[in-house]
């Protein structure tokens, strides 16, 4: 059996959606004063916390050069502190400063989160599931081509 029209249309409706995604977080970074990418890598550190730069550059996928590039630029802005760590010494941990990173980011997103809140508002519990069953399923492909991808 072959792949609907519709299901093709959906795909490259989800395409769209993901390349419009990638303009807005640039847009959103130029405003704050860091590159799209920059500031979705912030964000990795806002959810996990305090970690080292190889669990950054492991979670990015970037190098450990380019992660201390990233780190320089975000001790630079004061979004981050270096510290050491207190059992390995040798090892440094990059501590997020929340309070910090939420000012300089919340003014620039608060609308669109409560446009979002109010869209899946609008669906019913039914269509709610699916959405998360397309989120959670997307998620999974796009993990599993990533390891694909590193392997």
């Amino acid at each position: 059996m072959g792949i609907s029209e519709e299901a093709i249309q959906l795909r490259k409706l989800s395409q769209q959606f993901a390349y419009t995604s990638i303009q807005m977080h640039e847009s959103i970074g130029r405003k704050i004063g860091l590159s799209g990418t920059d500031h979705k890598y912030l964000g990795f550190l806002v959810q996990k916390g305090s970690m080292t730069a190889g669990e950054l550059a492991v979670i990015t996928g970037l190098t450990t050069g380019a992660v201390t590039g990233l780190i320089d630029r975000f001790e630079k802005k004061k979004l981050v502190r270096r510290q050491p760590d207190k059992d390995d010494r040798r090892k440094i941990i990059i501590v997020p400063d929340n309070a910090r990173i939420a000012q300089l980011i919340i003014p620039q997103y608060q609308d669109f989160q409560d446009n979002t809140d109010q869209l899946f508002a609008s669906f019913s519990p039914e269509e709610l599931k699916t959405l998360e069953k397309y989120f959670r399923s997307a998620l999974e492909i796009m993990n599993t081509k990533i390891e694909k991808i590193k392997s």
